[in-house]
């Protein structure tokens, strides 16, 4: 039995010492709606300064442009890989962009709807009230937009990345197995005026499936057979995969957008610092500081000594090595 214990904790902590996660790390569960927690890139676009103005935008829509249904392992399914609702994240990622100081968002997903709402209004007022003209202080005109944002979910990639560990002995084993998707959108801004695109963004989320379990089947005594099993499988939500790359893209939009001149903080020296570390997770860049220190180590170091083919052939020279064979191998080398 001490033999059966040890097998079964040694497989389990070496499984959850494994790029697939421990059991600690599976989510809490409530019986009660609760409010999710903000998301790293929710954050980031809430810590943002506030800009010199507002920028008018409308959202149409953020389409689902992949076509592609969930992966089944049962058989055909009709429900999408992803989320259909991507125009209502990008709406809630706007306003939490400067905490509502960024953007002036305008309806235009359901216009339809809108239009016909004042219509009623326009109708009652004038059959209730006898208006025969709209009334502008009842019924203002609506807002337009300066900048319309366009674009979608544009690839979901599955099992870009599968792996998995296992042990056994003796009827005794444990399995850990992993798997990774990816989904990317990509998002532009578009001029209302002249119909030019601004800028475009790309961002890619990866979504992870893990899973861990353990098994034995193996006697323990005389006429007597142990059988047990444990597992346990975490799935990324897809919607909060699609969130986070969002708001990763209308981050980088913002940015995008600074560099362009199309916009600006309200006190630049204070965005700066938040522009240049994007620009280095974009592009790949070593901060300055670190390329100093490096300059600073090399010139520090001492050179290596370097041995060439004519040095040593002039070095049997000197100990009497000269002969015209050897002088000629040595030159052409």
């Amino acid at each position: 039995m001490r033999a059966l214990a040890f097998l079964l904790g040694g497989a389990l902590l070496l499984s959850g010492c494994t790029t697939v996660g421990r059991l600690a790390d599976l989510p809490e569960t409530s019986p009660n709606a609760v409010y999710p927690r903000k998301t790293q890139t929710q954050l980031a676009l809430e810590a943002l300064p506030a800009p010199q103005r507002p920028v008018a935008v409308a959202v149409y829509g953020f389409t689902d442009q992949t076509g592609q249904f969930k992966p089944s392992e049962t058989g055909q399914t009709l429900s999408r890989a992803v989320s259909q609702g991507g125009g209502s994240i990008l709406v809630k990622a706007l306003q939490d962009s400067g905490r509502r100081q960024w953007f002036t968002i305008i309806e235009r997903e359901s216009l339809k709807n809108l239009l016909s709402e004042r219509q009623i209004i326009r109708e009652m007022r004038e059959r209730y009230l006898g208006e025969t003209g709209v009334n502008a202080q009842a019924l203002p005109a609506l807002l337009f937009a300066g900048v319309l944002l366009e674009g979608g979910v544009i690839g979901y990639d599955s099992n870009t990345v599968t792996g998995g560990a296992g042990a056994g002995l003796l009827g005794i084993s444990a399995r850990t197995q992993y798997r990774q998707d990816t989904v990317t959108v990509y998002l532009r801004a578009v001029s209302v005026r002249t119909g030019e695109v601004l800028t475009t963004v790309t961002a890619s989320k990866t979504i992870a499936s893990r899973s861990l379990g353990a098994n034995a089947f193996t006697y323990v005594a005389f006429k007597e057979i142990l059988e047990a099993e444990l597992g346990v499988t975490t799935n990324e939500p897809d919607q909060l995969a699609l969130q986070q790359a969002i708001e990763k893209a209308l981050y980088g939009l913002v940015m995008e957008g600074i560099d362009l001149k199309l916009w600006n903080f309200a006190d630049p020296a204070r965005g700066q610092a938040l522009l240049d570390a994007y620009h280095r997770e974009r592009d790949g860049g070593v901060p300055a500081a670190n390329v100093v220190a490096a300059m600073r180590r090399a010139a520090e170091a001492k050179p290596e000594r370097s041995t060439s083919r004519l040095a040593l052939a002039a070095d049997r020279g000197r100990g009497g090595d000269a002969s015209p064979s050897a002088a000629n191998v040595t030159q052409g080398n």
